[in-house]
């Protein structure tokens, strides 16, 4: 008896098709992204404790706010609670509460980035820049590498939304709420980290 019609050719058109599915190709092309932005802060967080004792003749993490920051990252962790929200609403294609979801999660994000422009405002008060020593160099540009990544995020979240917006939204196609969310939630862990090394642990 023929098993055809039983049993799928190995490697055939199904194989193929999936190989060749966009949705897949897209979300494996973010983890080859992510994984790539995981090598960079690795090394800058390598540098920056290399360097966080290095203090020169400036201030170092004796003039962190943590109160300050401890608000700011819970306000960044949030966010990550609105985009599954986001993310569940477009799985429901009930897009108008998918752009409520998403705006929610842009404007907690910009709180964040408003909230380190006003922290690196007072550290340079303090006498802390970037220039100041090897520590401030390395808290600089790991913090702010991060801060670059969140704004990027906020821009995505707003390109959904304002696409959804205009009825130009195709969720099976270019950038969707999933890979959105899965840049999103990278930085908010991301951010866990650096929270935990460069002000908790330096304290």
């Amino acid at each position: 008896m023929s098993t055809d019609l039983a049993t799928p050719e190995v490697g055939g058109p199904e194989a193929e098709e999936h190989h060749h599915d966009p949705a897949v190709m897209r979300k494996t092309a973010m983890w080859v992204f992510l994984g790539s932005e995981v090598l960079f802060f690795g090394s800058l967080i390598t540098t920056f404790l290399l360097y966080s004792n290095d203090v020169g003749d400036g201030p170092g993490s004796e003039i962190f706010d943590i109160p300050f920051t401890s608000v700011s990252s819970f306000i960044l962790l949030m966010s990550s609670l609105t985009m599954v929200l986001a993310h569940h609403s477009a799985m429901r294609q009930d897009w108008r509460q998918m752009r409520v979801w998403l705006l929610a999660t842009a404007l907690l994000g910009s709180v964040f980035i408003a909230g380190q422009v006003y922290e690196f405002t007072e550290f340079v008060h303090e006498g802390l820049t970037v220039s100041t020593s090897p520590f401030g160099s390395a808290f600089f540009v790991l913090t702010g590498f991060h801060g670059a990544h969140v704004a990027v995020g906020v821009l995505m979240l707003l390109a959904t939304y304002f696409m959804s917006a205009a009825g130009r939204f195709r969720p099976d196609r270019g950038m969707n709420v999933e890979i959105v969310g899965l840049y999103w939630h990278f930085v908010d862990i991301v951010w866990i980290v650096i929270f935990t090394i460069v002000y908790l642990l330096q304290v």
